[in-house]
């Protein structure tokens, strides 16, 4: 599963670039979407890969991101969030609205800042955007 994070604002990006921001559920910075590996999703994340990060997301980080962070879609019912249960259900390959559970996440900016180079460069070079495969995972919980 990959874990999206939206780090740059929406400011001077081309209408195609906004689309696919809506079709990933991050309308705002600090916004944070799961989604499985499919070819789809990845040509989606190439596109907004210059104002985003992503990686893939693990079994602990994914139930602590639910628990802390997770809304219910239907909120008449009042039921407490079950975090261990949604995680491996989306484990198993169940998207978020079969479980009941919200895609957007909304997250703080990371506690100690982003990395030293800022938001306008590359993971690779020292700056916040792109790939970080495994390394997301620390930027998660940073930012919970």
């Amino acid at each position: 599963m990959y874990a999206i994070i939206r780090i740059r604002g929406s400011i001077n990006i081309s209408p195609d670039i906004k689309k696919t921001f809506e079709l990933l559920n991050l309308r705002r910075v600090n916004n944070l979407s799961i989604w499985q590996e499919n070819k789809q999703t990845l040509k989606m994340i190439k596109k907004v890969e210059n104002y985003a990060t992503f990686g893939k997301i693990d079994d602990d980080t994914l139930k602590l991101l639910i628990e802390k962070r997770g809304n219910i879609l239907d909120t008449e019912k009042n039921e407490k969030v079950d975090a261990s249960k949604m995680a491996t259900e989306l484990k198993a390959g169940k998207t978020c609205n079969e479980i009941n559970l919200k895609n957007c996440f909304r997250l703080s900016p990371p506690k100690k800042g982003f990395e030293r180079k800022g938001i306008k460069r590359p993971f690779k070079l020292g700056g916040a955007l792109g790939n970080r495969n495994e390394k997301i995972n620390d930027l998660i919980k940073r930012m919970i």
